[in-house]
């Protein structure tokens, strides 16, 4: 049988997926720990020999291998706008959507203080923005003689103002830097133009990033790197929502990865006000939005999780009233232990807790807000960011949800809340589970089989 190799080298786990083609089934899934310290092909191998025991009786012959990546930290990138809710959050939502981890947003003219950082961090890629096109070109032009003067020495894509383009190109070209330049990410005052960057972005990280993090010996294996894990899944999401030429879609959907770093929120919906009478202010929100939350993660985040929760919120999903649980110690065990596997009633029911509180406050920062203001022409109501409030999915993904006997439950708390209606989150939805870790695989098939793609996330996403 004709098949697919699709791997996922994970920050913790290397993941494979082996997809029929002609049938759309998954035939074997396999996972091992990532070996980036060494060499990622250990993990891979280790893996693979699980996978060639699933398949021995099967007559497979592998006509493509794809990969994504989040291994060594992912892709980690800064962003440098100018206003900081307008340009410098355009370039943080580019690079997000993008796949990336983003470390820092830096707004305004850059400063020496601010170039050291920017030297001392441990960085893939810089996005320099600034400007609406026509608009103020000086700050971004400021900013790309900062990094070129000052020995900046990392891949830029540039997406600002297109009348300063010439002279950054300029610039970098007379310091030797590697950089590209595309369309500006906020074009017009408040509008949105993230795509051209997101494909930079892309480019940059398949031709300068994976070298640099040693994963080129997979590259020797596999057609290529296509992009990092985050962006596969986003591709993914956005296929199953949208469908393809012959296969429709599920409508508006979200999807919450809660890893042991971080808590990822994807929505695809233009989430645009669904009641009427109410005014949007703010920044454009991109149809497919991505969010990180690096101090909501199980393992690596547990004792940010914990002070960004408070204990009160955590105690509530444990149902521990007379504080028995020694929150604290138990965080700490979890970043001292980050393969910790929950054996005991008392250690899963702890790791659902802090679950529950990554996908209850990752989804108010992701989701938008709605005031209420009395006027003397009576009450008004102002939207800022996106109305999520019907959205039809909700997929959840990662270890604590896939091994959770009660994954709903997790899930639900992420779901509106009469206690808090300023929260625009779905009222309605129905829960899915990617049991099999299918989404960044899906991603990467969706490249050359999209149709195949979505038809396969139909038929392997469970309700809950």
């Amino acid at each position: 049988m004709d098949a697919y190799l699709l791997v996922d080298f994970g920050s913790t786990y290397t993941k494979l997926t082996v997809v029929d083609i002609e049938k759309e089934e998954i035939i074997a899934t396999a996972k091992d720990i990532t070996t980036i310290e060494d060499n990622i092909m250990i993990g891979y191998d280790k893996a693979y020999s699980k996978i060639e025991g699933i398949l021995k009786d099967k007559n497979v012959n592998f006509i493509n291998k794809l990969a994504c990546s989040s291994a060594a930290g992912g892709l980690k990138m800064i962003a440098i706008g100018l206003v900081p809710d307008l340009t410098a959050e355009a370039a943080k939502r580019a690079a997000l959507g993008a796949g990336a981890r983003v470390l820092k947003v830096y707004s305004y003219e850059l400063t020496l203080t601010e170039i050291e950082e920017i030297k001392n961090s441990d960085l893939d890629i810089i996005l320099l923005a600034g400007g609406t096109d026509g608009g103020n070109k000086d700050c971004v032009i400021h900013n790309a003689k900062m990094l070129a003067e000052n020995g900046v020495k990392l891949p830029i894509v540039v997406a600002g103002n297109k009348v300063a383009s010439d002279e950054i190109r300029e610039i970098f070209t007379k310091a030797k830097m590697y950089f590209t330049i595309t369309s500006n990410v906020m074009p017009q005052l408040s509008k949105l133009n993230v795509e051209p960057a997101r494909e930079e972005i892309r480019k940059v990280f398949m031709e300068k990033i994976i070298d640099a993090k040693g994963l080129s010996n997979a590259e020797e294996l596999v057609k290529g790197i296509l992009m990092p894990t985050p962006a596969a899944v986003l591709k993914a999401a956005r296929i199953l929502s949208e469908g393809s030429d012959e296969e429709s879609g599920l409508g508006d959907l979200i999807i919450i990865d809660i890893g042991g770093a971080t808590t990822d929120v994807h929505s695809i919906a233009d989430g645009e006000p669904t009641k009427a009478g109410v005014t949007v202010r703010g920044l454009e929100e991109p149809f497919a939005k991505r969010t990180v939350e690096g101090d909501l993660g199980m393992r690596y985040s547990a004792i940010s999780l914990r002070e960004a929760a408070g204990s009160r919120k955590l105690r509530k999903y444990l149902g521990d009233t007379e504080r028995k649980i020694d929150i604290d110690a138990n965080c700490k065990y979890r970043i001292e232990h980050i393969k910790m596997v929950p054996e005991t009633k008392e250690e899963i029911d702890f790791d659902e807790a802090m679950a529950k509180v990554a996908t209850e406050l990752s989804m108010e920062r992701h989701v938008g807000t709605i005031e209420h203001t009395l006027t003397p022409m009576g009450a008004m109501y102002t939207q800022i960011g996106k109305d999520l409030m019907e959205v039809k999915y909700i997929i959840g993904t990662g270890g604590v949800l896939i091994h959770s006997e009660k994954p709903q439950d997790i899930l639900k708390s992420g779901a509106f809340n009469k206690e808090d209606p300023t929260y625009l989150k779905p009222r309605h939805a129905a829960y899915l589970l990617d049991k099999t870790y299918i989404l960044s695989a899906m991603g990467l098939l969706a490249k050359d089989y999209p149709d195949k793609a979505v038809r396969i996330m139909k038929k392997y996403l469970v309700q809950v």
